[in-house]
This record gives structure tokens, sequence and C-alpha cells, in this order.
């Protein structure tokens, strides 16, 4: 498999201005093969990067897809499977025999090959790793026995860890001489005699210093370390606070179990980031490859939660039934209150579950957070109150404006503070801020507008 093509994009006849792989040049290589003829495929999908092959493949229809891979055989290789949406990916896995699927994974770096399995039903891992390697087989059952979306589940174990009484000349002879060590690093750790790491050394020192000179007299004692059992959304903190490339993993014991690497990193923040997001929405993984009862079942609860304070919200209506029949205009203007102090919520929700992912909202500046987003409230709810109550002044009624203009500042006000307050109480309380802070919120903003609007409109309109 070759380079990318170095043509401008819309140039190349296979991708787009957005690096997306053009539908044209889907339909051939599909239509090549369909009608069998395997040497078109191969010559078009030849120039292709392993991730524009997994992208093609994730763009296949489901019933298509054992065949394109079967077609493009050698093509599709472990790093096209390292970089498949993990979706696509199980469907395709299982399709294969366990023989098959060990020797896949074993070509795979560990945790590469962890991220195929992890995601297989258990019945299915332990035929796969039944047929790997000892060797193989013993790396990726450590990284398994760690918590999900931990470091040890990230980390590779291909590294360079060399003594601390060796020298530079040692260091270069062993890295030469040995044909099983990594294929790509950027630094070499140094360990003591426990196999603790007390050292890294970037490569460029390395190939500019002398042979005689003692590795511990050029190596950078200061490192960050990263226990195996750290979340790896933390680590992802780590790696963009000190701008690093890679990283020592160590287990209980200090001793150095595996390294992880910004590509990694990458991959995490992206998932991270948008994983936030979608908890927010209800919307589960929101991945258009996820099985569609995985779907349902994600959304539907939330949906079901939301029921719940759309009937505490109507129970809150109905208390005041007979001012809305006798001022019916009310019912119409509702929905603005309603709307408007969802939307304040939900933009403080974001930023301070954004604040809390990325540790810029800690213990020590958690009320002044909250004093910050109660001023921005204050503002928001003023400027809206003033255009609306002005709005509603000029085409209904004076007293009426200034009963919603009071309404929408105060419900204003009440969605800052709920949307900067309920996720950093969940998360003072351990829980995951993005999950449920988007139903607590909904809730206060409905059930305070309408109560605020109906009760101010019943005392003084009435």
């Amino acid at each position: 498999m070759t380079e990318p093509s170095t043509l401008p994009h819309e140039e190349d006849g296979i991708h787009d201005e957005e690096d997306r792989l053009l539908p044209q040049y889907v339909r051939d290589v599909l239509e090549a093969v369909e009608e069998g003829r395997v040497e078109d495929a191969l010559r078009l999908v030849e120039p292709l990067h392993p991730a524009d092959v997994a992208d093609l493949i994730e763009l296949a229809r489901e019933e298509d897809r054992v065949a394109l891979i079967t077609a493009l055989g050698p093509e599709v290789d472990a790093d096209v499977y390292a970089e498949m949406n993990e979706h696509v990916r199980e469907l395709v896995i299982e399709e294969m025999d366990p023989q098959a699927a060990a020797e896949l994974t074993s070509e795979m770096d560990t945790d590469d090959a962890v991220a195929v399995l992890e995601d297989l039903e258990e019945e299915d891992q332990q035929a796969i790793l039944a047929e790997m390697q000892p060797d193989d087989r013993a790396a990726v059952e450590e990284a398994l026995s760690y918590p999900e979306e931990s470091a040890g589940r990230i980390m590779q174990r291909d590294l360079i860890a060399v003594p601390e009484h060796w020298n530079v000349g040692q260091v270069i002879d062993y890295m030469r001489s040995d044909a099983d060590l990594a294929d790509d690093f950027w630094e070499v750790f140094v360990v003591g005699p426990n196999h603790h790491p007390v050292g890294t050394c970037k490569l460029s020192t390395l190939l500019r210093t002398p042979r005689n000179v003692p590795i511990n007299a050029i190596m950078q004692e200061e490192q960050t370390l990263i226990p195996a059992q750290m979340d790896q959304e933390e680590v992802a903190l780590k790696f963009q606070k000190y701008a690093l490339i890679s990283a020592a993993v160590v287990d209980a014991e200090g001793r150095l179990v595996g390294m992880v690497t910004v590509d990694d990193i990458v991959h995490i923040v992206q998932e991270e980031a948008g994983e936030d997001a979608l908890l927010l929405s209800g919307a589960g993984e929101g991945d258009i490859n996820e099985p569609v009862r995985e779907a349902y079942r994600d959304r539907v609860r939330w949906l079901i939660a939301n029921l719940g304070t759309a009937l505490i919200a109507t129970f809150v209506i109905s208390m005041f039934e007979g001012t809305i029949a006798r001022l019916a205009i009310l019912a119409a203007l509702m929905p603005i209150v309603a709307a408007l102090g969802g939307n304040a919520g939900t933009q403080a929700l974001a930023v301070t579950v954004r604040a809390i992912a990325t540790n810029q909202l800690t213990g020590a500046n958690r009320w002044r957070a909250v004093n910050r987003e109660f001023r921005v409230a204050i503002l928001n709810g003023a400027t809206i109150a003033i255009l609306l109550g002005a709005g509603v002044t000029l085409f209904l009624d004076f007293t009426l404006g200034w009963v919603i203009a009071a309404a929408i500042l105060f419900n204003i006000v009440v969605a800052g503070l709920a949307g900067v307050l309920v996720p950093v109480t969940l998360d003072r309380f351990g829980a995951d801020p993005a999950v449920a802070s988007s139903v607590f919120v909904t809730t206060v903003t409905d059930t305070m507008g309408f109560f605020a609007f109906l009760g101010l409109a019943s005392v003084v309109l009435l």
C-alpha cells in the first residue's frame, strides 16, 4: 500500500476537498468487486492509506463488506483494522474464523489488538485468544485485565528500555542488534535495577552524543509517569498540559510496563470530546454504524426521563388552569419563557461540563465559576427581558409586558445557576456531569419558568 497521493484532493479522483472518499470512486470499487473484476478493484485501492481503506469498508453496505474485504485481500491488513470503526470492525471479525482473527490481532500493536478484542463477546474473545501465540496472548490478557478506558488498555508494550549503567554505545548497539525491538519510538526509557523508570533520553540526544558517555549522564530525570489504572481522559490532560510525545506507564509497584504515545492521545481527545457532547443530548454513542437496538436502548431511557420532567412542568401548568382559561394569550407566551430559559441553561451547562472535563474547574475556583455564571445570567436575562417586555408592551399590553419581562429575567438567572451548580454537584459526588445534568437542568428551567410567569400573571393580571 503506497502513501496517499500528493495531488490536491479534488484532482486525485479519490478524495473531495474535505478529504472524504468521492461517491463515484466508492461506487467504482464496489462495482468492480461485484462484477468479479478483482484486479481493477485492487488497482483502484492500491494508492489508499489504511485509514482510507477503512473508510471504504465502512461506506459499503453491511452485506457487501465481507466480499469487499475478501477481494482486496492483503490490502486489508492489520493497520486497516486498527483504523476501522469499532462497530464495523466487530461485525467483520465475528465473520472470521478464530485462527484468522488471531493472526490478524497478532500483527497489531498490543493497544490496537486490545481495542479489537474488547468490543467482542466473551465467547468470541476466548476463541481468538486461544489461537494466539502464548506471548501475544499473555500481553493482550494482561491489558484486558485493566479497567476499560484506562492507561493499561491503551498503552503499547513495545518500547525501548535500557539499564542506567549502560553507555551510549551499548544502547545504540542494542537497538541495532535486536530485531524484536519496537519499530516506532521517540525516546529510550532508562530503568533501575527493579525496572523502575529513572529517566528518558530522546533519540536526537542519543545520536549526537559520543559512544563512551554514560546514558544516565544525558538522560532527563524529570518525567511524567502514568499509572496503569489512570483513566484515559486524565492521561490525555497530562499530555496536553505537559506537551508530551510519549510517556511511561507504570504498575502499582512503580515498574515500567508500557508507554502511551501522542497518536493514541489524539484519538482519545476526539473520542472524549464527542462523548461529552453526545451524553449531554442523551444520544448514546451517536455512531451512525451503531446497531439500531443499541441506539434505541441508549436514547429511549433519556426520552423516558424527559417525559418525567415534562409531566412535572405539566403539573405546574395545571395549577394555573383557571388563569390560562381567563387569559388565553398566556398559553402563546409560555413556550417563549421555557425555550429561552432552556437555552440559557444549556449554554451554562456546556461551558461548565467542558471546564470540568479539562480540569479548568476545580475546588479552588468552583465558587468563582458560579459567581461568573450568575453575573452572565443577570446580564443575559436583563437584555432579553427588556427586549421581550418592550415587544409584548408594544403589541399586547403594558402590564403583561412587565410580567413576562420579570419572569424571563428570573428564569434565565435560575437557568444559569442550574447550568453550573448541577454539573458541579454531580462531579462533587463522583457522578459524570455529562450524563445526567441536562435532565435536571431542563426540569428546573421548565418548572421554574412556568411557575414564575403564571404565578405573576395570576397575582397581577387577575
